[in-house]
């Protein structure tokens, strides 16, 4: 994980790459989940009926589709860490921007389909803890 901090405006700036890159990783994500229910309801078939023949073709195709889906996750998640950005909740799209105030790490907290980032959060709070955005913080500048 990253140590960088953003300001308001920074972490402002990023949201249309990271809103991409979150996309892709929840599209992702929901074929995986597909692919996957897919192949257990395929399991239980099997099961219970003692055996039968597939599709191999078929099948072969639906996990190279689930593998494909999980690079792309893989990719878009590393490409938003390496950004420094942290990932909190990949189902809701919730995304974390570590940020200094006056000494102190904060984090600038956006979901997915928020305008803008508006909230923050302490370090040890969630995103139950959400706290409107203030003067002091979005006026605070890098220090280093």
């Amino acid at each position: 994980m990253s140590s960088r901090t953003f300001t308001l405006d920074e972490a402002q700036d990023l949201l249309p790459v990271l809103e991409s890159l979150l996309r892709t990783a929840i599209d992702g994500k929901k074929v995986i989940e597909s692919v996957e229910a897919e192949f257990q309801a395929l399991q239980q078939q099997i099961h219970l009926r003692g055996g039968m023949s597939l599709n191999v073709v078929h099948w072969a195709a639906k996990k190279a589709q689930r593998d494909k889906a999980l690079q792309r996750v893989k990719d878009a998640m590393a490409e938003i860490d390496a950004i420094g950005v942290q990932v909190k909740d990949l189902d809701i799209g919730l995304l974390d921007f570590p940020c200094e105030v006056d000494g102190n790490i904060i984090l600038l907290c956006w979901k997915l389909g928020e305008k803008s980032i508006t909230h923050w959060h302490g370090v040890s709070e969630g995103f139950a803890g959400r706290k409107m955005i203030d003067e002091r913080i979005a006026k605070a500048k890098r220090t280093h």
